[in-house]
Order: C-alpha cells, then sequence, then structure tokens
C-alpha cells in the first residue's frame, strides 16, 4: 500500500508542477511531464511506466489542463478566435492520424519522433524575433501556412501523446509573428482541441492507465488555471526563456537515452 500511495504522490506532483508550467508559458505540458512520467518513477524504484502508458497519460492529462488554462484567458483579450480555428481544426485532423498509427510503433520510434520534436522546437525558441505587443484582434498571420505547419504538428503530437504546444508557440511566435501572450493564451485552446484527438485514439487503443491518468487530471485542473494567472502577470521575455530552457533540456535528455540505449 506504501508503494502504492508513493506512486500516486509522485505522478500527482508531476502532474502539479507540469501543469502550472504549462498555464504560465501556454503549452498542454506533455514536453515536461512526458520525460518525468517516463523516467522519475523508476530512479525512485517505484512501478515504471512503458513509452506507451507515458503518452496516453499525457494524451488525457493535456487535455484536462488546457481547459483550466483557456478558462483563465476568458476575458483578457488574448484569445485569437481565427488563429485558434485554423491551426486548431488541422492540428485536430493531424493529432488523430498520428494518435491511431501510434499503436503500431515500437517505444523506440516513439521516443525519437518526441525527440525530434524537441529539437525542432528548441532551436525555434532561439531564433530572435521583435518583441510586439499587441491585443488578438490586431493580429494578422498566413492561413494556409499556419494550417499546414499546425497539420504537421498534430500527427508527430499525436504519436508521443502531446498536443503539440511546445512546437505550436515556437511557430507561432517564430513564423507567424504572434505576441507572446496572444501565443500563450491561443496556444491553450489550440492544445485544448488538439488533445480531443490525442485522447480519442489514446483511450481507443487501450494506451491510457486509468488510475495515473485521473491523477493527473485532478492535479492539471488545480493547477493549470493557477499557472496562467501566474503568467499574465510576468514578463513575457523570462516566459520565452523558460520554455525555451525546458525544451532544450529534454530534447538533450531524451537524445542521450536514445543514443545510449541503441
Amino acid at each position: 500500500m506504501e508503494f502504492d500511495i508513493l506512486l500516486m504522490i509522485t505522478v500527482f506532483m508531476i502532474g502539479f508542477i507540469g501543469s502550472l508550467i504549462s498555464g504560465m508559458i501556454g503549452i498542454g505540458g506533455s514536453i515536461i511531464k512526458y520525460p518525468l512520467l517516463l523516467y522519475i518513477p523508476s530512479m525512485l524504484g517505484l512501478t515504471a511506466f512503458t513509452a506507451h502508458e507515458v503518452s496516453g497519460i499525457s494524451a488525457v492529462q493535456v487535455f484536462f489542463a488546457t481547459i483550466g488554462g483557456v478558462w483563465a484567458y476568458r476575458n483578457t483579450g488574448y484569445l485569437h478566435g481565427s488563429l485558434i480555428g485554423y491551426m486548431g481544426v488541422s492540428v485536430l485532423i493531424g493529432s488523430i492520424i498520428g494518435s491511431f498509427g501510434s499503436s503500431s510503433f515500437s517505444e523506440g520510434i516513439i521516443n525519437i519522433v518526441y525527440g525530434l520534436l524537441a529539437i525542432i522546437a528548441a532551436i525555434m525558441m532561439f531564433i530572435p524575433r521583435k518583441t510586439v505587443n499587441a491585443k488578438s484582434d490586431q493580429i494578422q498571420f498566413n492561413r494556409v501556412v499556419a494550417s499546414v505547419l499546425a497539420l504537421i504538428v498534430g500527427i508527430g503530437a499525436g504519436i508521443v501523446g502531446a498536443a503539440g504546444a511546445f512546437l505550436l508557440v515556437p511557430i507561432m511566435l517564430t513564423l507567424l509573428k504572434i505576441p507572446m501572450r496572444v501565443t500563450i493564451a491561443s496556444s491553450l485552446a489550440i492544445t485544448f482541441i488538439s488533445s480531443i484527438g490525442s485522447t480519442i485514439g489514446k483511450i481507443s487503443t487501450g494506451q491510457v492507465p486509468l488510475l495515473p491518468a485521473v491523477i493527473m487530471i485532478i492535479s492539471s485542473l488545480i493547477a493549470a488555471p493557477l499557472g496562467a494567472k501566474i503568467g499574465q502577470k510576468v514578463n513575457t521575455s523570462l516566459l520565452q526563456w523558460i520554455l525555451a530552457i525546458l525544451i532544450t533540456g529534454t530534447a538533450i535528455k531524451i537524445w542521450t537515452d536514445i543514443i545510449f540505449n541503441l
């Protein structure tokens, strides 16, 4: 029983920390929770989750974490309806394709896909960009580019059980030139839409262990709105650096393990 309680506490804390940061920087949190769920339980001598289980738990958790984040941003003027619509639909289609196909992939392939997405996101986060401050109704963007990139991200994200926000955020900042706070708020909404596809696919293919998923959902609903409130008050440059460091660290960790396991 002590073993089970310690595992539940560990999963809750991973979900809480990931969802708090998720709400702050506009991601679903899988970039943080995927490696933590994959490595922390085994490091503590607890039951280790497989890559398929981690991707399943992450998919369900992201769905609930983003609901809380979007709710916190509902009256701020930073939710861009058109951007959310175009990228949300495209990433949803991609995530459904990726999540249903993921059950046929080995754990090694899932980790490699995740590592590739993390590297691309890390590179994009360090590309210099102008600081732009504007409300959502003042922003224009290329709808075709946004839709195509969101579709591609959705496929990769569906495979690893992420909603893809850790890659969508750099794309919105760097390629679409969306201001940081609008990016954070809108990416939470886009990530919520994306997570619908990932969640359906993971549950349908039996990749979601029930109890850990429920624990992560509870922690997400508590922490994500709190993180969103904090993020609205924090300097945008600091938020950008937090995201860049998290993505880079995760990419290094994932690829280190992939290389040493070859």
